[in-house]
């Protein structure tokens, strides 16, 4: 099988999108939707490579995202890591000239779904290790249960121009421990979320103590299974406020946002290690769809 190994040009470009569409469903979609695709450039903060045979056909693709917020993190994510041949010589290579990017970095990982039981093996042949799996979880159909807020909590939503700092806050402190979300996300990054297509008007909310935000939950436009679907996350709260139910006040007053705007199921993931919040999710109505096995590939 003669297989080149390209680096994604302009003429290659709606190839290249189109793969995306045709596999998504194989691969973690997270940045193949399509809004995703439509802003996608050739861009050195994600390095992309096209397999293509002799029919000049594209039959493999990998791209990573190593903006500036992965890199902080010494890491670097994969987009796609896909090739409709299976061949593991076609993998080898494009991975070969992926990792070339790796300069700085620590490690690059990938989430494979699991609907995908033959990636999985084909990523573990490349020297890819289990670092964590990922549960995803369904409400269906939407049932929010009452809340009373104890005396001096109150809800807020976030005021965009104002609160991007005290979400930053909250959320960074709430994941510092958490694997995956460790690197702190920065007031910048927040500001953009309003222009984001997934935004929804009021579903970023605060939990307030005394004037001070202690607790932050966001409500997001998606879809799952080719139906609209409201996506929960983060939902964090200050380290010192942990433990004492609040997480499941900002998880009802999340669900209660999806009723009021209209969604009639929720969609959210869980870190397998973090077996409170799961517990949790699960007791306030929430079942498992599917789940995500992170995989990580050390560079130094």
């Amino acid at each position: 099988m003669n297989i080149r190994i390209l680096s994604l040009s302009p003429e290659w470009m709606e190839d290249f999108k189109s793969y995306c569409r045709k596999y998504r469903q194989e691969v973690d979609d997270s940045f193949l939707y399509e809004e995703d695709l439509a802003d996608f450039q050739i861009h050195e903060e994600h390095p992309t490579y096209l397999a293509v045979n002799e029919e000049e056909k594209l039959v493999g693709a990998a791209s990573i995202i190593a903006d500036t917020y992965q890199r902080k993190g010494q890491q670097a994510r994969f987009r796609i890591l896909h090739s409709e041949t299976g061949d593991m010589d076609v993998y080898n290579r494009l991975l070969a000239e992926i990792v070339k990017h790796g300069e700085g970095l620590a490690k690059m990982f990938i989430f494979v779904p699991s609907v995908n039981p033959g990636l999985m093996e084909i990523v573990a042949q490349l020297g890819f290790q289990v670092e964590r799996y990922s549960f995803l979880l369904v409400n269906e159909p939407l049932t929010p249960a009452p809340y009373n807020l104890p005396e001096g909590y109150s809800f807020r939503a976030f005021r965009p121009g104002e609160d991007e700092e005290a979400w930053c806050v909250v959320r960074n402190a709430g994941f510092a421990q958490l694997k995956g979300s460790q690197t702190p996300i920065t007031p910048d990054m927040v500001a953009k979320y309003p222009g984001e297509s997934d935004y929804l008007n009021g579903g970023m909310q605060f939990l307030i103590y005394e004037n001070r935000p202690v607790g932050i939950v966001r409500c997001a436009d998606d879809e799952y299974l080719d139906a609209p679907i409201m996506n929960i996350g983060p939902l964090a709260l200050l380290p010192e406020y942990q433990g004492k139910g609040l997480g499941r006040l900002l998880l009802r007053r999340a669900l209660e946002f999806g009723r009021e705007t209209g969604y009639s199921r929720v969609i959210l993931c869980v870190n397998a290690e973090n077996e409170r919040a799961k517990a949790l999710y699960l007791q306030e109505g929430f079942n498992e769809a599917e789940y995500a096995v992170n995989y990580r590939l050390d560079l130094q």
